[in-house]
């Protein structure tokens, strides 16, 4: 680091993303991308002409696209907010709805590691939460809180999900505190909790276009809540930057949440080719959770999990593992298309010497 960082950041432990080598083509089943492009309407959103007006500002306020997803989640527009990924607005809440020791946050230990990174970053007291023997997530460590409450559900990196009327009663037993619930893979699974944002206040739901709609590339994020809570989000975007979201990113979000239809049918598909993976990997001996994401977190007890993804990755494949001492025996493993999916099989195979 150099001599000028400011002293508040020198101790910063800043996310380490998946990793992107070039020096070979990969089959990439490590950053929980879809397998599957853009539908035909946002690559003809997409369009040169449209590429010729990117000298003019986009617009700030997102209006078509919070129209579209207003439509789509039955709510007003005034209930979205939209920003460069979630991870934009994960961001943004950490500094608009944490402060210091006065309110603290609270999250699982294992999960995002972006949520504890914000924390650090913006000075907050945080308690990070075990979870259960089984990596489930006990709803009454969440229950009567005094700190902002921030789950991914359903979580990652284990997958596992907490029911509608689980995450209900974490916002009911906690009035006075925010609930923000982290639905990036909520679409291949889970239950979404948008549902609950006209009947609780203190509750804020972030979703993705990068997952379920094959946006990854193009940086792209919502959230549903209350006016007020949209309010707060919006103060913060426009004290940073109002212009976040590109001017093709926006048309490219707006044709997604029209083609809603293409992007449910892909999240079939994934979970057809999850379930089918992880009946494979049983059979191989692995322990799997029950996840409810784009992912399968997965173990075998005659490797080692970072043995395994070195191997792996000689061979051409990526899957992503963790260091922390909890799950270093997992992989992470994408739900890629049935290829990529058997691909990975062979050579799981052939690494244990069932071929």
């Amino acid at each position: 680091m150099s001599r000028f960082l400011s002293s508040r950041y020198r101790d910063l432990e800043a996310y380490t993303p998946g990793e992107q080598p070039t020096d070979m083509q990969y089959i990439k089943l490590n950053t929980n991308e879809s397998p599957y492009p853009p539908s035909a309407a946002v690559l003809e959103a997409v369009n040169a002409e449209e590429v010729s007006r990117l000298n003019l500002y986009s617009d700030p306020t997102c209006k078509k696209l919070k129209a579209a997803l207003a439509s789509l989640y039955g709510k007003k527009s005034e209930n979205i907010f939209v920003s460069s990924g979630s991870d934009d607005i994960l961001n943004f809440s950490f500094m608009a709805f944490c402060e210091g020791s006065k309110r603290p946050v609270r999250f699982p230990e294992i999960s995002y590691g972006f949520y504890s990174v914000y924390a650090e970053l913006h000075g907050v007291d945080y308690t990070a939460v075990p979870l259960s023997e089984d990596f489930s997530i006990n709803v009454e460590d969440y229950c009567h809180n005094d700190a902002t409450v921030v789950i991914a559900n359903p979580n990652a990196p284990t997958g596992i999900a907490l029911t509608l009327a689980e995450v209900e009663k974490i916002v009911t037993s906690n009035p006075d505190q925010l609930v923000l619930i982290d639905e990036a893979y909520v679409d291949f699974g889970g239950e979404s909790a948008t549902v609950l944002t006209d009947k609780y206040d203190n509750l804020l739901v972030v979703a993705t276009f990068s997952k379920s709609r094959s946006l990854a590339g193009a940086r792209l994020g919502f959230a549903i809540a209350n006016e007020q809570i949209i309010a707060d989000l919006e103060k913060i975007k426009y004290s940073t930057n109002p212009y976040s979201i590109n001017r093709l990113t926006l048309l490219a979000g707006e044709a997604a949440v029209r083609d809603n239809g293409y992007y449910m049918d892909n999240c079939k598909k994934i979970i057809e080719m999850r379930e089918y993976t992880q009946k494979a990997l049983r059979e191989l001996g692995f322990y799997t959770t029950d996840s409810k994401a784009n992912f399968i977190f997965a173990k075998s007890e005659q490797i080692g999990g970072e043995e395994l993804y070195l191997a792996l990755k000689q061979r051409g494949i990526l899957v992503r593992h963790f260091t922390k001492e909890k799950i270093k025996d997992f992989n992470r493993i994408t739900v890629g298309t049935r290829d990529q999916m058997d691909a990975l099989l062979e050579a799981i195979r052939e690494i244990l010497g069932r071929k």
